[in-house]
């Protein structure tokens, strides 16, 4: 009887160690891919002067240039996050990796401003898919207790693969001889090496679930979810499709306004001020700026790192609320303080590179976790999308602020954003720490009554 009991106890383990490993394979590929995303969007930067002269193009198309991949995660976002709610997430995933390895592949060709705009759209749809599929797949595996730190891994990616982006083109630029087709063409070795990764991944329980696919849906659920709460929540998914009307429906409203205006005040000025880094610095005197930049990633990355080791102990909203009225602060007092000391105006930037980073870490998490799971990939999708028409107008506008109406002016509009963004996330963040994914969504249909569920 022992025997049988011993037997029982290590087939347990070994079934736990199973689910842990696909865990950490889960969180490695989607990880992977938002350190691609960084990489993709921050490469750029490093080589965008060198490709101005080579192809001799105005201003506007180098801001063109600049936001072709945010204007692609416009499109792709919305559509991915609902390719993923009606055909689920595993294809999806796969898909938009296949679509990543092409792009980047296409990049070794680029002779001219407009192919290049093309194949930088391309890549941002694929990074718009990931983004609506991939964080809606990690949150549906993801234990509950343990929900924020590992969706959180993917932002901590995203801001090693921007800081990683600027130090390999620092380096080729001035270091070898290779061309900018080349830097660019990098990110193809590891879009590639994840393709292969994402090959063989299951599909979600939950969107099995909602499908009406119950059997599959516990076969699933039983073989890779770790804790029995999560595989009980999985069992109270409803079996109803989503549509786009439910993102504005009297259930979903506050969801969607919280995510997309939230995540459009935390992008923009960061996106702006992080993909002209080099020039903005100089703008101060800091000649260095090159150096300034990298010094602004890795100061972001570390931001991600701490709000993921606290993001489950200490709640969502003490981590997006009170960091976001800190920036806002922090870049009035660069706007208004004309002829600020270099080493001032460093300091202040680093400072709002390090809490913006903080609250633009939950902009991963909230998405996936308030909206149900019908509509979970589109209204990540939507909230996305509308996110990125901010980042892409600032990364393209802020060359021409900074020229005509000025750097103290344009420091005092991104001040302004951040502010909204505080005022909506006072009003409607809600607590989701160490809440099941069901009570989730539905607890955000009635404001701030998630912030008072016990964990």
């Amino acid at each position: 009887m022992s025997t049988t009991r011993d037997s029982a106890a290590n087939a347990g383990a070994a079934s736990d160690a199973a689910k842990r490993r696909f865990l950490v394979r889960l969180v490695a590929v989607l990880s992977g891919g938002m350190f691609l995303d960084g990489y993709i969007l921050g490469i750029i930067g490093t080589v965008v002067s060198i490709i101005a002269d080579d192809l001799e193009f105005s201003n506007l198309w180098e801001g063109l240039i600049a936001a072709a991949a945010l204007i692609g995660i416009l499109v792709g976002s919305p559509l991915g996050g609902w390719l993923g709610d009606k055909f689920g997430r595993k294809p999806l995933f796969l898909i938009d990796m296949a679509l990543f390895c092409v792009a980047s592949g296409l990049q070794f060709f680029v002779d001219s401003a407009g192919v290049l705009f093309v194949v930088r759209l391309l890549m941002g749809v694929a990074i718009g898919v990931e983004y609506s599929v991939g964080w809606p797949m990690m949150s549906e595996f993801s234990p509950a207790r343990l929900r924020g730190r590992l969706m959180g891994m993917g932002l901590i990616a995203f801001y090693v693969g921007f800081m990683v982006a600027y130090l390999v083109g620092y380096v080729l630029t001035t270091a070898t001889d290779l061309s900018w087709q080349f830097i660019l063409g990098t990110t193809t070795f590891l879009a590639v090496l994840l393709f292969v990764a994402r090959i063989g991944l299951p599909e979600s329980p939950r969107w099995l679930w909602n499908q009406g696919r119950t059997d599959e849906a516990r076969t699933v659920a039983q073989k890779y979810l770790l804790d029995s709460n999560d595989l009980t929540d999985v069992q109270h998914e409803d079996t109803r499709k989503g549509t786009f009307g439910m993102l504005f429906s009297r259930e979903y409203w506050r969801a969607t306004v919280f995510c997309s205006v939230f995540w459009f005040c935390a992008v923009t000025p960061y996106f702006a001020i992080a993909t002209f880094a080099a020039s903005v610095l100089e703008n101060y005197g800091l000649g260095s700026g090159l150096a300034g930049g990298v010094g602004l990633s890795a100061v972001a990355a570390a931001g991600v790192v701490v709000t993921v080791i606290f993001i489950d102990k200490i709640g969502r909203r003490r981590l997006t609320i009170p960091p976001q009225w800190l920036c806002a602060v922090v870049l009035a007092i660069i706007g208004f303080w004309v002829g600020a000391p270099p080493v001032v105006v460093l300091t202040l930037f680093l400072i709002f590179s390090f809490f913006n980073a903080m609250y633009n870490t939950l902009t991963g998490v909230y998405p996936a976790e308030v909206f149900p799971t019908e509509i979970r990939g589109l209204g990540t999708g939507f909230a996305t999308a509308f996110s990125r028409i901010g980042a892409g107008l600032g990364t393209f506008v802020l060359p021409w602020s900074m020229d005509n109406i000025g750097v103290s002016a344009t420091m005092l509009f991104a001040a302004g954003l951040v502010t909204v963004g505080a005022i909506v996330s006072q009003l409607l963040a809600p607590e989701t720490a160490g809440v099941n994914l069901s009570q989730c969504s539905s607890g955000m249909q009635h404001g701030h009554s998630l912030a008072n569920v016990s964990h």
